[in-house]
């Protein structure tokens, strides 16, 4: 896939085949996890470090359990994910035991805009916003759908550095963010932000060839991937089995 060429022209779809997957599975339970204090004064799920390629962790960073996320904003089953799961994992998070990083795996051109914004305020509004942008979903589609095919097209031949500002602004993500935390122009010049845009792209690359992920959401936990992992109840029982 080449990046903005490739990811940002796709046809506007809401229910693309990159969304969703099936659950099963069960394996070998752990040894049980110590919980690990968080320093005086703070607790873990606040606690979020930027990482050296760009992503963000929450908890602690020296967890001996730790839970990857590649999700996507347009996606129903990370949305329904999201509601269900995220107070779950801030609780397991916030023993010090588990580590929770979500990653941003792009899969259209509204992706990439609330994927930007959501980036914009840093690693101190990453988790926050994200679990607000799963829960507009819904709201975001209705705008989307309302532009109509031609007025979709006509945003989508705008210049890169201007596409994902105007669609963002037409679907209120932009308006969504300033009341949340996120200036005009600060989002203005996020979505601006072409080498951000084909990063995330890029990224969407490298974790397909990666971890040959097929679906989302899809979990990595301790680097293996969690084969028919999609809801919280599978998940929760993997993470016992894991020590937790």
């Amino acid at each position: 896939m080449k990046a903005i060429a490739g990811i940002a022209l796709i046809a506007l779809s809401l229910t693309l085949a990159a969304c969703g997957k099936t659950d099963a599975g069960n394996s070998t339970a752990a040894s049980p996890v110590d919980a690990v204090a968080a320093p005086a004064g703070t607790n873990w799920s606040s606690t979020v470090t930027a990482t050296p390629d760009g992503n963000f962790v929450m908890g602690n960073p020296q967890a001996k359990v730790k839970l990857l996320e590649f999700a996507s904003y347009t996606c129903s089953h990370c949305r329904d994910f999201a509601a269900e799961a995220s107070d779950e994992i801030r609780k397991i998070v916030d023993t010090g035991k588990m580590s929770y990083e979500l990653r941003n795996f792009v899969r259209d051109p509204i992706d990439i805009s609330t994927s930007l914004l959501a980036r914009c305020g840093g690693k101190d509004l990453f988790y926050p916003l994200s679990d607000q942008f799963f829960a507009n979903q819904n709201a975001m589609f209705e705008k989307a759908q309302a532009l109509g095919d031609a007025q979709y097209q006509q945003l989508m031949s705008a210049p890169p550095a201007q596409r994902f500002g105007q669609l963002a602004d037409a679907i209120g993500l932009i308006d969504f963010a300033k009341q949340r935390g996120i200036a005009e122009d600060q989002a203005k010049q996020c979505l601006a932000d072409t080498a951000a845009a084909e990063k995330l792209a890029k990224g969407v690359e490298t974790a397909s060839s990666e971890y040959k992920i097929e679906g989302t959401p899809t979990f990595i936990l301790n680097g293996t991937v969690l084969e028919n992992t999609a809801n919280w109840a599978t998940l929760q029982s993997k993470l016992k089995q894991a020590g937790l």
